[in-house]
């Protein structure tokens, strides 16, 4: 898939955004289990669409060949080297670490209910929802941290309690006991 340049200020893409990036050198999304969910694209000072690429944009990109296509927000990018600038972005989920909760209770919950209920508790309104196959029934208690955090990475958090893997596809955050499955590869 050839990525797809979005404006600032778009919410939906699900239009054709600002145009395909056509010339682009190269494109490589990175994701991590439970970790790092970033894109890295080079894109030459000539192309069609250089111009109308700047930090705060969107580009919709293929992270991998099972996955429907994602939205990464561009936060970086490189001073032109040889007549090609690469720029850096991380997966929409990101912006939950600017979201905070204040506090949160999951009490006998399983993990889709506990996953919700964080997501209930950011202070800030968003547009996520979760999914979660863990039927397990556990309880923490967190506060004063960001929505992302209280996923994963503090004691306490839901991947910490219930364990498993994230996947995050778009707005839906979705936790499973195990992602993925064995194709013989």
């Amino acid at each position: 898939m050839i990525p797809i340049l979005y404006d600032k200020g778009e919410f939906s893409f699900t239009s054709g955004g600002l145009g395909r990036l056509k010339d682009c050198v190269s494109c490589i999304v990175t994701e991590e289990r439970n970790g790092i969910y970033e894109i890295t694209f080079s894109y030459p000072i000539e192309g069609a669409l250089f111009e109308h690429i700047q930090e705060g944009c969107f580009v919709k990109a293929k992270a991998n060949e099972t996955s429907e296509a994602q939205i990464f927000h561009i936060y970086k990018s490189s001073k032109p080297i040889n007549g090609i600038v690469t720029y850096y972005g991380e997966h929409i989920s990101y912006e939950l670490t600017g979201n905070p909760v204040e506090k949160v209770v999951i009490t006998n919950a399983t993990g889709a209910q506990g996953l919700n209920k964080v997501l209930e508790a950011a202070l800030v309104p968003h547009s996520y929802s979760g999914l979660s196959d863990s039927a397990s029934r556990k309880s923490t208690a967190l506060s004063l941290l960001s929505v992302r955090a209280a996923l994963g990475g503090v004691e306490g958090s839901l991947l910490d309690v219930y364990g498993g893997e994230y996947e995050f596809d778009g707005y839906t955050v979705k936790l499973y006991n195990k992602r993925g499955e064995n194709r013989g590869v």
